[in-house]
């Protein structure tokens, strides 16, 4: 995790994170300050966590830029792979847009960043904005976690989240693709889908949300409702889902507990490596 990212922190703002912008040449690639780039020396970074740009709200920013000009700088990085082209980090829409509008160059600030500090602030700068569907959202904490090493505290104060924000949006990326994709689409709330998450039938109840255009506390009654021919799927309780939460966040994989009172239960840990297991095993025997 980059600690100089984590330290700055959310209250100032993207603006923090990329310095005072004032019209300079070139020279310094560290510095914070405001240059002129090519539009055709930027690409899209592969670090970019957004995935959907709506082309209604592009256009209009087309039509302002046209106008007043883009007011605001987008931060990049130098290519990694590319000699003499730049990275976006920050403002990938404003540069769609700002081909839309015909400018030849636009306003940006260069800084030399890691991958993790590109995903980071990639991230940030895009809630900050709300522009991330929760989908989008998740996907970037997962890529910091299960990449880079993160912990979902961590997390939690590079973003300004609560780690509970951060464990629950994760988990709707456990939902079939196609919940997944209603989200995105905004069919349907990350309320809606956590309600039917530990459903049998989840894309059934889904599809019965969006038709009836229900309610989040709808699409809990209706979760909780015995399917025909289907066994009835006992909810998890709070509290399970809060141990499940803490243990994910002290071992750093995910952990399910499956609570049946008295008759106990189990515990599932999930591993995709055998240093994962072995982590695992260092804990336990501890």
């Amino acid at each position: 995790m980059s600690s100089s990212i984590s330290k700055k922190g959310l209250g100032r703002g993207l603006s923090s994170l990329m310095g005072d912008t004032k019209d300079v040449s070139i020279q310094n690639e560290t510095s914070n300050q405001e240059t002129k780039i090519s539009i055709s020396n930027l690409k899209p970074s592969p670090s970019q966590p957004r995935r959907l740009f709506d082309k209604n709200s592009i256009n209009e920013l087309a039509e302002s830029i046209k106008s007043k000009g883009l007011i605001q700088p987008i931060l990049v990085r130098p290519s990694p792979t590319d000699s003499g082209t730049y990275e976006i980090i920050a403002g990938e829409r404003r540069w769609r847009a700002a081909q839309i509008a015909q400018l030849h160059e636009v306003p940006a600030v260069v800084r030399k960043l890691d991958d993790v500090e590109a995903l980071e602030i990639a991230i940030i700068e895009n809630v900050q904005r709300s522009d991330l569907s929760p989908i989008e959202e998740a996907a970037g904490y997962k890529r910091l976690i299960e990449n880079h090493g993160h912990t979902q505290e961590a997390l939690a104060e590079i973003v300004g989240k609560s780690r509970s924000h951060i464990a629950n949006i994760i988990r709707l990326l456990g939902l079939p693709q196609s919940i997944q994709d209603m989200i995105s689409e905004g069919k349907i709330s990350s309320g809606h889908a956590r309600a039917i998450m530990n459903s049998a039938f989840p894309e059934q109840l889904a599809e019965k949300i969006v038709n009836e255009n229900l309610s989040v506390r709808a699409a809990e009654d209706l979760a909780k409702q015995r399917k025909p021919g289907v066994k009835k799927v006992i909810l998890k309780d709070p509290d399970t889902i809060d141990l499940e939460n803490n243990l994910t966040a002290v071992l750093g994989l995910n952990v399910s507990i499956d609570h049946k009172g008295k008759k106990g239960g189990s515990i599932k840990i999930e591993y995709k490596s055998l240093d994962q297991l072995d982590l695992v095993t260092q804990k336990l025997k501890s």
